[in-house]
């Protein structure tokens, strides 16, 4: 794992995603994108790229209702890949097996090509570029550089080897959220988890630790105020945000509470919601 999907840094590491068909979930999942599968049934399974470490769970909802347009809610999960060599193996596979992608972006600190699974929710899978290069002169990040992805250039780092699965060492690189109030947002993020904030633009905010690029993105593309969506709608279940230590993990439960926002605790797992309504397993 790098170094910033490891502790001291607060990171996202599992994604719980509701589905309204498991199998046609696990057609995508499995058998195209390449996850193992550490645990199924009947109507849930939870997917891994080191047969360990779990990346994803699936759940199929028994009145589970497609993915509800205009929403807050889950924009993209982002599989951050080891190398730009992975990135371009996938590429190619993708393209042989005719699967709709919606762009390929070269962002400065990554590159990254986008599109859905069967259900609509969003991925993102990037490789990092080089972190010495990520920031301008004067120590900020640089993110002037956006671009399209230079395709050619991605697909000839594959090298004309075939994609043989999700690598070892693949982790969530970030979560990207749809949210209602900007300024909530930030509260909850920054001043509740203690994130710091990389990058503020008029309809969002992008949120780090330890120096990466974004761990957590937030925007108000669905509108502010925009509402929650159903609990039945395909979607985000709950995301799993990695704190360093339980110290971390009760102080950061006691700055949200003395903000106005509710943690739970059940069997030992701490719950939150942001501003939004996208629940977050605390975890350490």
């Amino acid at each position: 794992m790098n170094s910033y999907h490891s502790k001291p840094n607060t990171f996202a590491s599992h994604v719980h995603l509701k589905v309204e068909n498991l199998s046609r979930s696990l057609a995508f999942y499995r058998d195209l994108m390449g996850f193992q599968i550490t645990d199924q049934s009947e109507t849930k399974a939870t997917v891994t790229a080191d047969g360990i470490t779990p990346l994803l769970t699936i759940e199929q909802l028994e009145d589970a209702v497609p993915k509800q347009a205009r929403t807050t809610g889950l924009y993209h999960y982002a599989l951050l890949l080891p190398t730009r060599k992975d990135l371009g193996k996938l590429t190619v596979h993708l393209f042989e097996a005719k699967y709709p992608l919606q762009g390929a972006s070269y962002h400065g600190t990554h590159d990254a090509l986008y599109f859905q699974d069967p259900d609509g929710n969003g991925i993102e899978v990037a490789a990092d570029t080089d972190p010495l290069t990520w920031r301008d002169q004067t120590g900020e990040f640089d993110f002037s550089k956006n671009g399209p992805m230079d395709l050619e250039s991605v697909v000839a780092e594959a090298g004309g080897e075939s994609w043989t699965g999700i690598p070892e060492g693949t982790v969530i690189g970030h979560l990207h959220l749809h949210v209602a109030d900007l300024e909530k947002t930030k509260e909850f993020y920054q001043a509740g988890l203690g994130f710091e904030v990389t990058i503020e633009f008029p309809e969002g905010i992008f949120f780090s630790t330890g120096g990466y690029h974004h761990h957590i993105g937030t925007n108000i593309w669905h509108g502010k105020n925009a509402p929650k969506p159903a609990l039945n709608s395909a979607g985000m279940l709950f995301y799993t945000l990695i704190l360093p230590n339980e110290e971390t993990r009760k102080s950061a439960a006691a700055k949200l509470e003395s903000l106005g926002y509710s943690v739970s605790e059940k069997n030992g797992e701490f719950f939150t919601e942001d501003p939004a309504g996208n629940r977050i397993q605390l975890a350490v």
